[in-house]
């Protein structure tokens, strides 16, 4: 994340720094040490794993978290110095409204401070002070004498001032206060408070699009308490409401509401009881009721973009950090009927060998000497198959083959077409149709997901639900913040990393990646680490960021094939010299290591936290986080949903988790949901405390509704 984070003024207000240290569960020093490392342009996996001391050891999560918090006030800070500004230039800023605006510290709070001298279109209040019935207003509605109402108003009635009669001059005044009520910060605060503990959100059909929206049919007269509504309901609600399907209502009991008003402002000993009460409900209803319902409505909105990014943010991980096959020689296939089999022949860097087409559905004979031959001739080591229309039948014939020593693997080729057709793809393929890039990208898939997925948008990788209707700049940060940080943690191998891959590396982005591409193709493989510092425009502080997450293997320092960050290098020398011994040695001895003593390295800058992940990195330099690669098949009984039937017990591969259950794949180009209920022998708050995506599962067939297209699983076996 780049730029500073918040005004420098603000950060000295200690109240952000305790707001964000009670939501961490942390200390105010580790807040404002975070701060300092964001305002130097740090990012949060370089924080992470290289600035343990400095935080207290906090984990990327909370890190991410007060990142996001940051950014939160500085929205804020910007929108308090433009209400500043605006009651500056038309002269309403007084020292005791400057006090107010500076010490909110939520944006609800500013705003109902702002709200009375907010520049608005001219309100039925503002039309009545025109009309010189501000004082009547304030006469009644203060309560200080029991006048007689229409005495008073009577007093008002001016035709040159356009009130005609008493009654016009009654509703002036109601309208004035009604206006008085509404901006009145203590009443909105209870309200909203009113809101936020007991609205109810309500749906309705609208009848003349009844037909078009039997997809919502669930919603068509539903309400739920809108404090417990799930995100995923509210998401749904909301986008029926946007195509036009139906009608929502967000507000707790208008009794309750109106009787805290009454309550709030209503003098027992008032005469003119009724009249007030009238103002009180219409400001209620025409004024503080809808404005509130909309905060609500955004609030809601947020809280469940939020979830669902969070939701497809952990399935993202999941997939990202998939096991990788590895670098291998691999034989991909792109299943196809009509057009045939695209067939391609990758090396072990996932270089693209040789091309070509086959038709195993009416020219098998030819398919299998095709694949045979390919195998031989390129040395494969593995098939992978994209798992779209007609791999399962592509899979059978594949292993009908009963090619020894080969793994055969369906590849999720979710994005691969949306890639295929990229300018990324274009960029790497010029000379190839769109269909030989969709299989190399499902043979890369297989040998390392992370490096190719990366090249695709995160939106389009088919993981999450709802992504269409949430905010898209919300969702494209936390996507990004997991990419890289799944990238960081696995590292980047200097040499062969795409610029895709590279553009996620800590501290660089996308033009200094370019360059370094650039670099590489004029200058040849990089001998070091050190050697980024030639790249152009990548200077000392990119250097610091990046160099940790970056491996060079072919470098002559062994420490530039781990994730020891160079400034720690020295360390590693001294213990090297202390034991009368290479770096080498230290890496390859463990009894050297063992006894070495780490307080004794311990300085101002190194603590013990930084030495022992030095450690831990020289006794597996460069170790890949993610899990090894076990193969998977499915069950050779079932390729389409007819072959399903209730009872059965089935291999398969999760590709979805939510918050109601998980999507599992069984092979017959058709999810199941398992219901959460369905998950587990026992109560399951969160799916992912059960599942994750790309585990492997075995499920039962409760329910096929072959008309629909939907089935209902179990793993409860």
């Amino acid at each position: 994340m780049k730029g500073k984070i918040l005004n420098k003024q603000d950060i000295v207000d200690k109240r952000v720094v305790s707001i964000i240290a009670n939501e961490l569960g942390a200390k105010n020093w580790q807040v404002e040490a975070l701060y300092k490392l964001f305002s130097d342009d740090a990012t949060v996996p370089f924080i992470a794993r290289y600035r343990k001391e400095a935080t207290g050891g906090l984990d990327e999560v909370a890190i991410e978290q007060a990142r996001k918090r940051f950014v939160d006030f500085e929205e804020l800070s910007k929108r308090r110095l433009y209400i500043l500004k605006s009651l500056v230039d038309r002269g309403l800023l007084t020292e005791e409204l400057r006090g107010s605006i500076e010490n909110s510290l939520t944006l609800s709070e500013l705003e109902d401070i702002f709200l009375p001298f907010k520049p608005k279109r001219r309100t039925r209040a503002i039309i009545a002070k025109e009309k010189g019935l501000a004082s009547l207003a304030e006469l009644v509605f203060t309560q200080e004498r029991d006048v007689e109402l229409n005495a008073a108003a009577s007093e008002y009635v001016s035709e040159e001032k356009g009130v005609f009669n008493i009654h016009e001059a009654l509703e002036g005044a109601s309208d004035i206060i009604a206006e008085i009520i509404s901006e009145d910060i203590d009443t909105r605060k209870q309200l909203r408070d009113l809101f936020l503990k007991y609205a109810i959100l309500s749906s309705s059909l609208i009848k003349k699009n009844k037909e078009k929206g039997d997809k919502f049919k669930d919603y068509f007269d539903w309400s739920e308490k809108a404090s417990n509504i799930p995100s995923h309901r509210v998401l749904a609600i909301f986008r029926g409401e946007n195509e036009g399907i139906l009608r929502i209502k967000i507000r707790p009991d208008q009794k309750i509401a109106e009787r805290l008003l009454v309550e709030k402002y209503l003098k027992k000993s008032c005469s003119y009881k009724e009249y007030l009460v009238n103002a009180l409900v219409d400001s209620y209803s025409r004024l503080i009721a809808p404005s509130l319902e909309n905060e609500l409505c955004a609030e809601l909105k947020l809280r469940a973009d939020n979830e669902a990014v969070r939701v497809f943010a952990q399935n993202l991980r999941e997939l990202l950090m998939a096991a990788p096959l590895g670098g291998k020689n691999i034989l991909a296939i792109d299943p196809g009927i009509r057009t045939g089999c695209k067939v391609v022949a990758l090396n072990e860097r996932g270089d693209l060998l040789d091309n070509t087409v086959i038709y195993p559905d009416r020219k098998a004979d030819e398919a299998e000497s095709v694949i045979r031959s390919f195998i031989g001739k390129y040395s494969s080591q593995a098939i992978a198959i994209g798992n779209g229309t007609y791999g399962r039948e592509t899979e059978e014939f594949v292993r009908g083959l009963k090619v020894a020593g080969i793994d055969i693997v369906l590849v999720n080729e979710s994005g691969a077409s949306i890639y295929s057709a990229s300018g990324v793809a274009r960029e790497e393929f010029p000379d190839y149709d769109i269909t030989v890039r969709g299989a190399v990208s499902i043979g890369r898939r297989l040998m390392d997901p992370l490096a190719e997925l990366v090249k695709i948008d995160p939106k389009s990788i088919g993981v999450g639900q709802y992504q269409h209707d949430v905010d898209q700049g919300l969702l494209k940060d936390g996507l990004d913040s997991v990419v890289m940080s799944c990238v960081n943690a696995v590292g980047v191998e200097l040499n062969t990393a795409s610029k895709e891959l590279l553009t996620y590396v800590s501290g660089l982005g996308s033009k200094l990646a370019t360059n370094i591409v650039e670099y590489r193709k004029i200058n040849g493989k990089f001998s070091s680490r050190k050697e980024l510092l030639k790249v152009p425009r990548l200077g000392v502080k990119a250097y610091e960021q990046a160099a940790g997450f970056i491996r060079v293997s072919e470098s002559e320092n062994p420490l530039d094939k781990s994730a020891v960050h160079p400034e720690s290098y020295k360390v590693v020398e001294q213990m090297a010299n202390d034991k009368a011994c290479s770096v080498k040695d230290l890496l390859l001895t463990s009894e050297l290591r063992n006894n070495i003593e780490l307080e004794n390295y311990i300085t101002d800058v190194v603590g013990l936290p930084t030495l022992k992940d030095i450690m831990e990195e020289l006794a597996k330099p460069g170790r890949d986080p993610r899990d090894k690669f076990v193969p998977f098949s499915f069950s050779n009984s079932v390729n389409t949903l007819t072959d399903l039937k209730e009872g059965m017990i089935l291999p398969g591969i999760v590709t979805n988790v939510t918050n109601f259950g998980a999507f599992i794949d069984v092979g017959v180009h058709q999810d199941g949901l398992i219901h959460i209920s369905q998950l587990a022998d026992k109560y399951v708050e969160d799916p992912n405390d059960i599942v994750k995506v790309q585990q492997h599962v075995r499920v039962r067939i409760m329910k096929v509704d072959y008309t629909r297209k939907r089935i209902s699983l179990s793993m409860k076996l």
